[in-house]
């Protein structure tokens, strides 16, 4: 279903296309803005539920936008009883965030030009993310501003040590910035092929993404690796950093089924690591209800794996540290499968998160231990 936001401007109606990458409904209520608009005027519209189309200087739309947030961050945050309390806290204040800061709204021409003063050439960037234009549609300035931020990404790449080259990640694809977990499956020990087992190797890399990890086993020596995502913008961003990397023939990717058919020497999978909902397609590499993923994963890995292989699980202990999954309930869920845990290795975080005292999570980023579990049918 297409939705629709209507405006009247020098007393014409008008209407265009509404598109929100995290399903935010089209506003009731659009009124055109400029340069002459004050931050708290804007402000307080935007808190009342009123959108405003920009209409004036595009660097002029940035500031007012950071102006906005400022106003935003007046107001302390309570303080929170227990890590679990903090965190909903924390995505409650981000959530009302997100939705005052998106009632700030640029209109895209029926071909993503930007009609704006001084804007920026987003024609690439937006045909990028949201495939060819059509008509003309309107989005929230922020989710633009992300749109031009995954167009950098996608462009230079991120240089993963690993590998000796870049993977480019696409907008709405988790960004493999977090250079931890790509080491520990890089180091980790592979499989001892078993005597009885003959032919090439096989590795089955469940949720991929950018393809990083499988681009990680096939640079190790893994003769086949068979990669899999729900996402069609993975499937397309790992396909392409397969190509890139000189990996197609021995790299496949599928989707959108977790597991694909057979069973494989080694099977890796790096779910999203907290079990919350996520309010956007990039989120979904971080947050899953009831840790679906994870639950999925540990259920079908013994009866999709070689005699003598191993599942790797990359997993974050984060979400034990906020009170949301115990160690216990991990525990528990493996053993249920009918695994055991061969080995683990950990380490800490190296991302600039884990040292922002201003960050109400701060305690638990700081403790936060990364773990690659080697699991083994019983």
């Amino acid at each position: 279903m297409v939705s629709t936001i209507y405006w009247t401007e020098t007393n014409i109606p008008r209407s265009a296309r509404w598109h929100s990458e995290s399903a935010t409904p089209p506003p009731r209520r659009v009124i055109s803005a400029d340069d002459r608009l004050k931050a708290d005027t804007a402000y307080r519209l935007a808190c009342e539920g009123t959108a405003l189309l920009w209409r004036g200087d595009f660097p002029n739309a940035r500031q007012l936008l950071r102006a906005m947030s400022r106003r935003i961050d007046r107001k302390p945050p309570r303080q929170a009883d227990s890590p679990a309390e903090s965190f909903h806290l924390h995505r409650r204040a981000r959530g009302h965030r997100a939705r005052v800061l998106g009632r700030l709204v640029v209109l895209l021409e029926d071909d993503y030009c930007l009609n704006l003063r001084r804007a920026p050439d987003v024609r690439r960037a937006c045909t990028e993310a949201y495939g060819p234009p059509s008509e003309p549609t309107a989005v929230s300035l922020t989710e633009l501003l992300g749109v031009l931020g995954a167009h950098q990404w996608r462009t230079k790449g991120v240089e993963v040590p690993a590998l000796g080259a870049r993977i480019h990640p696409h907008y709405g694809v988790f960004s493999p910035i977090r250079g931890e977990y790509v080491d520990l499956v890089a180091h980790a020990p592979l499989p001892a092929p078993a005597e009885h087992r003959a032919g090439p190797r096989t590795a089955f890399d469940l949720g991929t993404g950018t393809g990083v990890l499988a681009a990680v086993l096939a640079h190790r020596g893994i003769d086949h690796i068979v990669a899999t995502d729900i996402s069609v913008r993975a499937l397309a961003c790992a396909r392409e950093n397969v190509r890139r990397l000189r990996f197609t023939g021995r790299i496949d990717i599928v989707g959108p089924d977790l597991f694909p058919d057979g069973r494989a020497h080694l099977v890796v999978c790096n779910p999203p690591w907290i079990p919350a909902r996520p309010t956007s397609a990039l989120e979904q590499g971080v947050y899953d209800p009831g840790s679906t993923m994870l639950r999925s994963f540990l259920a079908g890995l013994a009866t999709h794996l070689e005699p003598g292989g191993e599942g790797w699980l990359i997993l974050s202990d984060l979400a034990e540290r906020l009170g949301l999954r115990t160690r216990g309930e991990l525990l528990a869920g493996i053993e249920a499968a009918g695994l055991r845990v061969v080995d683990r290795t950990d380490t800490k975080p190296r991302h600039p998160r884990a040292r922002d005292t201003a960050d109400p999570l701060h305690t638990a980023r700081a403790a936060e231990v990364t773990s690659l579990w080697r699991l083994a049918g019983d």
